[in-house]
């Protein structure tokens, strides 16, 4: 089996309709011997800000330095992007030895995808022996394949807002009681909530008497000793999160500045210039993402593309206002049809991003306004390929 089909497997794999729930990836990780019991870790959950808060952290523990595994999702071109450790990506070897292995079980029920990348993560992050791994959520919080996670030493919960509303509930307290419902007895919880998102949290930290840090409350444990390195007024947020954290675990405060100062998050705010055109590719993807993300501009030439499960008329609403032209395109596969997106707003269609790039920067040129794209992550990574600019970094 080679990566490319290893990988494709990986995808076509689904719980089958089946209820949520963690017996899926509790029967994977008991065929592999249980290897989320090998390390303590951070559990990130929230609607938006997740895999940024993670890169913090990432870059604090490769400061240090310390053997630590991460998790975030979903990758920008290469699946590897998923699981990383102080080592760097995942060994392409290591993945097709998981599915080589996997296709061979006789599991109970229908194991889906998050279900086996997950427990794939924990293997190799058990194999590698991390001191500690920062453990992005899929979906929701409760349900979600990683808390299966028995050492959690700090939880953070980002923020709660309009995403998966389907998945979790169908209302802004059903995405929070599903979410804080990962919140763990006598285990710290440190959050950006407000609002109903909050309350619901206090809620429930009360009842499982775990100790709970808001960002609203301010304090010194979310000071920041340095500015982020990641771009956007929202980054901040971010940043205090996850220096929250580290000061909670007795991380230094030169590993917390470290940290927030070489955190690398490719595709959130990713700046680049194409043919003399400052362009910023983001991968909003939910209505909070996309307001945070507009209140950065005062105008651009927009290229949008989303997929059909997400909230894109109010992503639509929220930037069209400050576009001085738009134009829709392919996200990735699956992604939303021109019709679709011509219903929201008219607006020329193209099936290839990197055209629709094209077309953009010709009007950007002419009034020097950036062109800005987002919608979907995965339409940020494929226009990154394209451009040849794409580059995460190794870890040393």
């Amino acid at each position: 089996m080679t990566y490319p089909e290893a990988v494709a497997w990986l995808y076509a794999q689904s719980r089958a309709g089946a209820p949520r729930g963690l017996s899926r990836v509790q029967e994977v990780l008991g065929y592999l011997g249980h290897p989320e019991r090998a390390f303590p870790a951070i559990h990130v959950i929230g609607t938006n800000g997740k895999g940024s808060v993670v890169a913090y952290l990432e870059a604090a523990l490769r400061a240090v330095p310390q053997r630590y595994g991460a998790t975030t999702s979903p990758h920008l071109v290469d699946f590897a992007e998923r699981i990383r450790t102080h080592l760097g990506f995942i060994p392409q070897a290591e993945v097709v030895r998981f599915v080589e292995w996997a296709r061979r079980q006789s599991f109970r029920e229908p194991v889906a995808f998050f279900d086996l990348t997950t427990a794939l993560a924990f293997q190799h992050f058990a194999a590698q022996r991390v001191a500690l791994a920062v453990v992005e959520a899929g979906v929701g919080g409760a349900l979600d394949a990683t808390q299966v996670l028995p050492d959690v030493q700090v939880t953070i919960l980002t923020n709660i807002g309009e995403d998966h509303l389907e998945t979790l509930g169908g209302s802004l307290e059903g995405v929070a009681r599903d979410k804080a419902g990962a919140i763990r007895s006598g285990v710290p919880v440190v959050t950006g909530a407000e609002g109903v998102g909050l309350e619901i949290i206090r809620q429930i930290a009360l009842e499982r008497k775990a100790p709970l840090y808001v960002l609203a409350e301010g304090g010194p444990l979310f000071a920041l000793p340095t500015e982020p390195s990641l771009l956007g007024r929202f980054q901040r947020q971010n940043a205090r999160l996850a220096a929250a954290a580290l000061r909670l675990l007795g991380y230094s405060e030169a590993a917390v500045a470290a940290g927030l100062s070489t955190a690398v998050h490719p595709g959130r705010m990713h700046p680049l210039l194409y043919r003399g055109v400052q362009v910023v590719l983001d991968g909003a993807h939910n209505p909070p993402a996309v307001r945070a993300l507009a209140e950065e501009f005062p105008a651009f030439h927009l290229v949008f593309g989303a997929f059909p499960r997400k909230d894109y008329p109010a992503m639509l609403h929220t930037l069209r206002p400050k576009a001085r032209s738009l134009r829709y395109t392919q996200a990735a596969t699956g992604a939303l049809s021109a019709e679709a997106l011509q219903q929201v707003y008219p607006a020329p269609y193209f099936a290839d991003p990197l055209e629709a790039l094209a077309d953009a920067a010709h009007l950007a040129q002419r009034d020097g306004q950036p062109v800005l794209v987002t919608g979907s992550l995965y339409l940020v990574g494929a226009l990154l390929e394209r451009l040849g600019v794409w580059a995460l970094p190794q870890c040393p």
